[in-house]
């Protein structure tokens, strides 16, 4: 029995049919399956003049994926290691700036739920939500008074 090969376009379609990949992750997976120099490039150019391939879908999906349980101080290095240039990077940012009390609000209520009583828990507390990527300011907001999660 013969096993077909996938084409490079194969192999860019099937990784896109999962989710939203942006070009340089593209670049990264399929390097390996080239076969001929400027092969890869042809291929991701075709695709991203079709609209399969957007840095800004990939930076949307990044966000509607993460967004929830994490802060911009975690999601910003995801979308760069991701290849996605820092334009839409930074608008990605700025769209979750708008809602980063609230979001750590949350991700605190669903974990804790009650003000620290002492210096550890709120030590505690806070680690959590500076490794969620959430920053200085917000998370003194959040552990500062339990009467706006009620």
């Amino acid at each position: 029995m013969q096993v077909r090969q996938l084409s490079l376009k194969g192999r860019a379609l099937r990784l896109l049919s999962g989710r939203e990949h942006s070009r340089a992750e593209l670049e990264r997976k399929l390097a390996p399956h080239e076969q001929e120099p400027g092969q890869l490039r042809r291929v991701l150019d075709e695709l991203q003049g079709k609209g399969f391939i957007s840095d800004l879908r990939a930076a949307e999906s990044v966000l509607h994926r993460r967004a929830a349980r994490l802060g911009a101080g975690r999601i910003r290095p995801e979308l760069l290691a991701k290849g996605i240039d820092a334009e839409h990077v930074a608008a990605a940012v700025a769209s979750l700036r708008d809602t980063e009390l609230e979001r750590a609000r949350e991700v605190w209520r669903k974990k804790f739920g009650v003000l620290p009583q002492d210096a550890a828990q709120r030590a505690k507390q806070a680690r959590f939500l500076a490794a969620r990527g959430f920053g200085g300011e917000v998370i003194q907001r959040v552990l500062k008074s339990g009467e706006d999660f009620r």
